[in-house]
């Protein structure tokens, strides 16, 4: 996940996320967020986009959160 973010790229972000969130099994990531698995499926695919509020949720169900820090530079 965290070489996921230091891509900056947001279908990257996405899809690892998705990963994280299908090991864990979408129908109880799905009773979490209050999402349906088919959305789930979709927002976390590398093509998916999700709204802030969306990944929030998500990252939320799987005991995640973000984190700011500056970046090397």
């Amino acid at each position: 996940m965290t070489e996921a973010l230091d891509s900056n790229d947001p279908g990257f972000i996405a899809d690892a996320l998705g990963v994280i969130a299908r090991a864990r099994g979408m129908t109880q990531d799905a009773r979490d967020t209050g999402l349906s698995r088919e959305s789930l499926y979709r927002t976390l695919s590398s093509d998916g986009n999700p709204e802030l509020s969306t990944l929030l949720r998500v990252l939320s169900a799987l005991g995640l959160s973000l984190a700011i820090r500056p970046t090397d530079g």
